[in-house]
């Protein structure tokens, strides 16, 4: 089992969903050691900034990623390829995640569901981005689609 180690504000996701989440992504994808990820909540002039100067899109966006490894979709991880990736505990980095908290809360009442559905969902759908899988393609959408649904439905979170 792969185990992953999400650095989060405390204030939105405690250690119990994060651990949760941990467990949920555990057998998404194959590594040898934990693989890190960074998760930021952040405001709307923060996220458009990022989205403008990152992607050269001045809007307020959801959900920025930004991934520290190329070419590793549905690839087995091993800390000997990446040595200088490795952090101090010999934790694998995979990227950044980064959350708009107020379109966060928009978009959870738009769809009707609670915020900590909406986080959980942007968080899945950064993270594999970092781990590699797109939807830039419908083929590509519908595999992330079924590997978002997967990990939320290992937390217990359903479309309704």
């Amino acid at each position: 089992m792969t185990k992953f180690c999400f650095d989060a504000d405390e204030g939105l996701l405690s250690k119990e969903k994060v651990a949760a989440l941990e467990g949920a992504f555990s057998d998404v994808v194959e590594a040898d050691c934990p693989l890190s990820f960074e998760f930021l909540l952040v405001d709307e002039e923060e996220i458009r900034r990022l989205n403008r100067e990152t992607r050269s899109m001045d809007k307020i966006t959801d959900v920025l990623s930004y991934p520290s490894l190329d070419g590793i979709k549905g690839e087995a991880l091993r800390a000997e390829d990446y040595p200088y990736e490795l952090d101090e505990e010999d934790r694998l980095f995979i990227g950044s995640v980064v959350v708009c908290l107020q379109r966060a809360k928009e978009q959870a009442a738009e769809y009707g569901h609670s915020l900590e559905r909406e986080l959980h969902y942007l968080l899945t759908h950064g993270v594999l981005h970092c781990l590699g899988y797109d939807h830039m393609t419908d083929e590509d959408k519908a595999e992330m689609r079924q590997k978002e649904e997967y990990v939320l439905g290992k937390l217990g979170i359903v479309r309704e």
